[in-house]
């Protein structure tokens, strides 16, 4: 072959390589967001939502100074309505100028933790809902109505025996379609009960089958539930 033939020194191609390699892991990291989810995204496009139940008494023990429930004999509250992607994502962080007027946060108090925790779930959770902050949390409290709470989980005095299983069971039973695969339990540090999310349909907020990475978290037989008090 005739003339001088032309190459891209190996230095040259390696660095394009690695600079290609980098922008797309930066713009993969934030189109992620925090703990592996979808970050920001559009009002109103997810497939359904999480309804999460916080036990009162472990919430206050990790957060004494913020819930205004704290000792007042408080068992499940509301913690959020969020929602949800079938693949295991979750929409978060959605662009508002909107917040939660004085008369919607106080309509909340009764049933969830705090101001903050309210003024935080809209910003993360609600404001991803395609519902303006009034009708986002009266269609939480309307989800967090449609829970029966077991018995045995009200307003226990004493510390309730239960696994994660009895608990799900005990969910099932007084809750009329739940099944197995629409619950979750959640577990501080794989034993100690934190909450309980059901999955709800996003239109009518009948009980269904959650995505994915909604599964317990829980690792021990009986777990520590904290006694109302």
């Amino acid at each position: 072959m005739s003339g001088k033939s032309k190459f891209i020194p190996f230095c040259t191609v390696a660095l394009g390589l690695m600079l290609a390699f980098a922008a797309a892991t930066g713009a993969d990291a934030r189109s992620k967001g925090k703990h592996g989810n979808s970050g920001e995204g559009r009002p109103g496009r997810f497939d359904y939502y999480v309804v999460s139940l916080s036990w009162s008494p472990s919430y206050c023990a990790v957060h004494p100074d913020e819930a205004q429930q704290c000792g007042k004999g408080y068992g499940f509250v509301l913690h959020g309505l969020w929602p949800q992607y079938r693949n295991g994502g979750w929409p978060q962080n959605c662009s508002t100028s909107r917040e939660p007027d004085e008369a919607t946060v106080t309509q909340m108090l009764p049933i969830m933790p705090s101001r903050h925790l309210i003024e935080h779930e809209w910003q993360t959770h609600g404001a991803c809902s395609g519902h303006d902050p009034k009708e986002y949390f009266a269609l939480a409290e309307d989800a967090f109505s449609r829970v029966t709470i077991p018995q045995a989980l009200k307003t226990p005095a004493t510390s309730p025996q239960l696994s994660a299983d009895d608990v799900t069971k005990a969910f099932m039973d007084v809750n009329p379609g739940l099944e197995d695969n629409m619950i979750s339990v959640q577990c501080k540090d794989g034993g100690t009960l934190e909450e309980v999310r059901i999955c709800v349909d996003k239109d009518n907020l009948s009980v269904k089958s959650c995505g994915g990475r909604v599964r317990n978290s829980c690792r021990v037989g009986k777990l520590t539930i904290p006694a109302v008090r």
